[in-house]
């Protein structure tokens, strides 16, 4: 029944989680270092740290290590079927429903999910530079990784600070002891682990497209790369996907734009506009069927790499210098939410002086531990409010 237990509470998040990856890890740490204490600040800085090495959806890779660590591959399971399935029921519905039209989102209710994104990443920021950043070295790297990623704020960047993290953590940090692994019982063997690293190559590897331009196999095929080969999350992917879908003639460059506006607003993964794709283009079969069949293969490069690398991963952390290169990494990664805090969260969301009271009220808020529901629900009406009467 555990792996009931995490899919109940991946739901519940996959129900309340706005704003994108970034502020998903905020959610996360909320969810399950700071209230149930599933894992330790420590135990979630290495999670985090793998799957910013991962291509793919971070936040959803996250996931699936913790249900992975809770109930073994049920959990894993568990925990992403909870966290996609309500924005992928709505992205679906819309792509499968194209036809009829669409209505627009209301603004003031964007604006608030913006201002509930701000908040949230705001609270985990500080927690989390609190965590990571023990001392003078750590805090300077962060702040410069943030000001990297703020002056030059491409895709390939956020990697190559990630990397220049781990390199300055090795060198800055050679005292370090070796740390116990982390008493996760759902780990999978080495041996499996290598079976699913093979089966990932092997997907990846086939050439989907022989069986037929825009056939199934091919849709398939197109997600399943775009799953395995983009670093950065659900938004670095789009162009991948645009160039995919559009210049083929599979889908018009409008109903691509639009979906993307409305995956914006549903909570929970980016990664589930590939269902809203699936199910709207004229490719493949269309549909709930086209939408579910793109979901899964853009999703399933993620399940094969946690599942292949988690059990290597937690021998590896073990070394003294690879708490080192940790401790740089989760510096880099506090500098890459305190960029994305700023640009293009806060920037977009912030307009005047009463956004910065709402803001700082959610902080106090949840500083207070106030339920965490409470504030989902009170930022976006605050936000329609404000937009109502500016």
């Amino acid at each position: 029944m555990e792996a009931w237990r995490v899919f109940l509470v991946f739901l519940r998040l996959g129900l309340t989680s706005f704003g994108g990856p970034i502020a998903h890890l905020g959610y996360f740490r909320e969810a399950f270092v700071v209230r149930r204490r599933w894992l330790d600040e420590a135990e979630y800085a290495d999670i985090v740290a793998l799957c910013q090495l991962l291509p793919g959806p971070a936040s959803s890779q996250v996931g699936m290590v913790v249900g992975l660590g809770r109930a073994g591959l049920p959990g894993a399971l568990a925990a992403w079927c909870g966290f996609t399935l309500p924005s992928a029921l709505l992205m679906i519905g819309l792509g499968a429903g194209i036809s009829h039209g669409w209505g627009d989102i209301p603004e003031g209710l964007v604006h608030g999910l913006k201002l509930l994104a701000v908040t949230v990443v705001a609270h985990a920021a500080w927690g989390m530079a609190r965590a990571f950043c023990r001392n003078a070295a750590t805090w300077l790297l962060m702040l410069g990784c943030a000001a990297v990623l703020v002056a030059w704020p491409a895709a390939w960047m956020q990697l190559a600070v990630i990397v220049s993290g781990a390199v300055a953590g090795l060198a800055l940090r050679r005292d370090l002891k070796s740390a116990p692994t982390p008493s996760m019982r759902g780990v999978p063997s080495r041996r499996v682990g290598v079976v699913a690293l093979v089966v990932f190559t092997a997907l990846l590897m086939l050439p989907w497209w022989l069986s037929g331009p825009g056939s199934s196999a091919d849709v398939f095929g197109l997600f399943y790369r775009a799953g395995a080969l983009v670093f950065g999350g659900g938004h670095v992917v789009m162009p991948l996907l645009q160039a995919g879908v559009v210049a083929p003639g599979w889908l018009a460059q409008d109903a691509f734009i639009a979906g993307y506006g409305a995956v914006q607003a549903v909570p929970g993964p980016m990664f589930t506009f590939a269902g809203y794709l699936g199910a709207s283009m004229s490719a493949g079969s269309g549909g709930w069927a086209g939408g579910l069949l793109a979901l899964v293969a853009i999703f399933l490069p993620s399940f094969l790499l946690v599942i292949g690398v988690l059990p290597f991963w937690y021998r590896i952390v073990a070394l003294p210098r690879m708490r080192g290169v940790l401790a740089g990494i989760n510096a880099a990664v506090v500098g890459l939410l305190l960029s994305a805090l700023y640009d293009p969260l806060w920037t977009e969301a912030v307009s005047g002086a009463w956004d910065v009271v709402a803001v700082v009220a959610g902080i106090a808020a949840l500083a207070m531990r106030v339920p965490m529901a409470w504030v989902v629900l009170g930022m976006p009406l605050l936000g329609m409010l404000l937009h109502a009467f500016p």
